[in-house]
């Protein structure tokens, strides 16, 4: 079956405005759910960091409260435990996309992005890589902050133009962490030329534009999966 790279944040703190650091990582629910999707589906996974870190995750997204009950929370914390792939990830400058064989891209979410993601060129050039390629590419909730990176020597972005979604501004200020912020991520990605379509707070929803496919937030986390597998599959 198909390869599927995940790029995902080494980032474990995020850097505020006033300098102060917020505890931070991926989010469970948007790596694990669709790690579990392509796994049932025979695909095998690779886990891409920088610096070839393990990804830390967010402690905050094991909570019952933030997983949707604590059963869900119990079944994340058993994935982000035992999963070999997270634990053993490779660095993304070794990544050669195509020479590597990889069928898929996919990118989770959570702050943690928006530390390290957002500014590495090794992420920035796989992912205009999968562009070029036509390699079907899924991002979810904070991880189109890894889209900023993928910019050319004049700055230009190479997803300048796509129809995406991603974490909103209501959606941090509803979080009650927009104000702390040094940048909003749908503020920087319209800046680069990127137009977010906004989908109701917290409700799934799902943009497709060409080979990007991208979700709004975590419980876009699923149908996002779903998207890239019909894409496989085809």
């Amino acid at each position: 079956m198909a390869k599927i790279l995940f790029v995902m944040t080494g980032a474990d703190r995020w850097t505020l405005a006033d300098g102060s650091e917020h505890p931070t990582g991926y989010w469970a629910e948007e790596a694990v759910v669709p790690y579990l999707a392509f796994k049932d589906a025979g695909h095998t996974v690779t886990v891409a960091t920088p610096g070839g870190v393990v990804p830390p995750v967010d402690r905050g997204s094991l909570s019952p409260e933030a997983a949707g009950g604590a059963e869900k929370a119990a079944a994340y914390r058993a994935v982000v435990e035992s999963a070999p792939e997270f634990a053993a990830p490779v660095a993304l400058a070794d990544v050669r996309l195509a020479e590597d064989g990889y069928a898929a891209v996919y990118v989770p979410g959570g702050h943690g992005p928006m530390e390290d993601l957002a500014v590495d060129a090794d992420s920035g050039r796989v992912l205009t890589e999968a562009l070029a390629g036509g390699v079907p590419l899924g991002v979810v909730c904070h991880g189109p902050a890894a889209l900023l990176a993928a910019v050319d020597g004049d700055g230009a972005n190479a997803f300048a133009g796509y129809r995406i979604a991603a974490f909103t501004n209501a959606e941090e200020r509803q979080a009650g962490l927009a104000d702390a912020a040094a940048w909003l991520l749908q503020d920087r990605l319209t800046e680069a030329g990127l137009t977010v379509e906004e989908g109701e707070p917290w409700a799934p929803h799902v943009e497709t534009d060409r080979t990007v496919v991208t979700g709004q937030n975590p419980a876009s986390s699923a149908p996002l999966a779903a998207e890239l597998l019909k894409r496989l599959a085809s």
